[in-house]
């Protein structure tokens, strides 16, 4: 099983008010699968991405990643499993300025204990998202749904055992949206796990499962038995 979470219960404490986010979530997620995290705002969705990609520590509860009790390592061990098994693609695409699309996408193998050739391992995984003509472009030089396209490019680039995506076409017109979840898409058809955060139906239904959260607890969770209609009547693959 790639991630066990048992009794997951998250609280933060300011000025002696302790507010409650998450409130004992008990789940599983097997390798290969396209989990949906879905909620409205406040729900606690993005705190438990936050929890589940080993940015943040839960209050109480466990948390296995590949067998492993995350609850006992320290920051530092975090951060290596982090950066070994870990890509992330968020909203904001969180892209480094003034520097090329090849270098935002070598970065990640500078602290990786991978033994690949980076220049090499990043012109491919840039290649297979369709950007291998965009290399030397700065990245205030490419379109919002390029600049999504170099963030996944950089979240494949460890082959990481998770995807997680937060609101990956939050920031993006429709046409590019739709293009980044078939590239998600893809990328799980090739079997590869990808955890998706978002309050959209229309794209949480790329996925095979869709877990519901609100007021921090789960509320659904169920397969995806049936694709979504375009509006322009052609099914979803």
């Amino acid at each position: 099983m790639l991630i066990q979470v048992h009794n997951l219960v998250k609280n933060f404490v300011n000025d002696e008010i302790v507010t409650k986010v998450l409130n004992g979530l008990t789940f599983n997620i097997g390798s290969g699968e396209f989990v949906a995290i879905m909620g409205p705002s406040g729900s606690g969705k993005s705190t438990l991405m936050h929890i589940l990609g080993l940015l943040d520590r839960a209050t109480i509860g466990k948390y296995y990643l590949l067998g492993k009790d995350v609850t006992k390592l320290n920051d530092d061990e975090l951060a290596d499993l982090r950066n070994q098994k870990i890509g992330f693609v968020f909203q904001s695409f969180n892209l480094l300025p003034r520097t090329t699309v090849l270098e935002n996408v070598i970065l990640p193998l500078t602290y990786a204990k991978r033994k690949v050739e980076p220049m090499a391992r990043a012109k491919e995984v840039l290649e297979s998202v369709g950007l291998g003509h965009r290399l030397n472009y700065y990245t205030n030089q490419i379109s919002g749904g390029e600049k999504q396209r170099v963030a996944i490019a950089r979240a494949l680039v460890n082959d990481p055992a998770v995807i997680f995506a937060d609101e990956p076409t939050g920031n993006l017109d429709s046409k590019s949206g739709v293009q980044i979840m078939e590239i998600l898409q893809e990328l799980n058809n090739q079997g590869r796990t990808i955890i998706l955060v978002t309050h959209e139906t229309y794209t949480s239904e790329h996925a095979k499962r869709i877990i519901k959260i609100k007021d921090g607890l789960i509320v659904d969770d169920y397969e995806v038995t049936q694709r979504r209609i375009a509006r322009d009547g052609v099914r979803l693959k």
